[in-house]
């Protein structure tokens, strides 16, 4: 059985574990190393069980907890050529654990793909994870879905996908034009609409839950995410299981065994 749990999803802190009967793993680390120890020891682990971290980016709200972790952990960290480069500058302790994380490679039984993402971070990335239980895809931080999302995330059964933003909400919000500009942009974040149509075309490939992650707390609720995405599966017939992360604490389960998505 493979398990996924967000431990927070949102513009102040991001990190996510998947576990599964060969390891465990921890993608990004955008909250404190208190937190993260917090939430892994609700779900029957701890600090020393991880077998990596991967990181999507070098934003604060994915590495903020990443130093602390350093020093309390021994695995190897992942990440993009670019984004390490990144990391090494900024911490130190990182030099002999940091992995490259490009295309496909193994993380003891999972088969790991990095694919770029659209983001005003260099060397961003999403991740798809091959247990022998089944597939597991991240995408979040995307101005667009990009080529090699789309090449890559279809087939997986359980998808977290970037639903940033309402499109309208954000235009007529309070934030200032730069930073509109800046999230609607090509390097920005993923918009409902856009979740919404990559939700179906992973459904089609196989998907049977989807999660929405990365919402806004300013410029989405989950409700107006949700309906967006909702909407757009009805209208092609598709019903998977459908969930919007939260964004500030654990949530439930997602599970994967022998290639189905089940109740967790």
């Amino acid at each position: 059985m493979t398990t996924v749990h967000t431990l927070a999803s949102g513009s102040s802190g991001n990190a996510l574990a998947l576990s599964w009967e060969g390891g465990n793993i921890l993608v990004d680390a955008g909250i404190s190393c208190r937190r993260i120890r917090q939430g892994l020891q609700a779900l029957g682990l701890d600090l020393p069980d991880l077998d990596g971290i991967f990181i999507t980016h070098t934003h604060s709200d994915h590495i903020s907890g990443l130093q602390t972790l350093l020093k309390r952990t021994t695995c190897p960290v992942y990440a993009s050529a670019q984004a390490g480069r990144d990391l090494l500058r900024r911490m130190v302790l990182l030099e002999d654990r940091l992995q490259e994380a490009e295309g496909a490679f193994l993380v003891k039984d999972c088969a790991v793909t990095a694919f770029p993402t659209s983001h005003d971070s260099p060397g961003s990335r999403g991740y798809r994870f091959d247990t022998p239980d089944g597939g597991f895809g991240l995408l979040t931080d995307s101005g667009f879905i990009t080529p090699e999302a789309e090449a890559v995330l279809p087939g997986v059964a359980l998808a977290v996908l970037e639903a940033n933003h309402d499109v309208e909400t954000l235009r007529s919000g309070p934030y200032p034009y730069f930073l509109k500009k800046r999230i609607l942009g090509p390097e920005g974040h993923l918009p409902n609409e856009d979740a919404a149509a990559f939700a179906v075309a992973l459904t089609r490939a196989g998907a049977r839950e989807i999660v929405l992650a990365h919402l806004s707390r300013e410029n989405n609720t989950p409700a107006m995410a949700l309906r967006t995405v909702e909407t757009a599966l009805s209208a092609a017939g598709l019903r998977p299981r459908l969930s919007a992360a939260p964004r500030d604490g654990l949530s439930g389960a997602y599970v994967l065994e022998g290639g189905a998505v089940c109740s967790g």
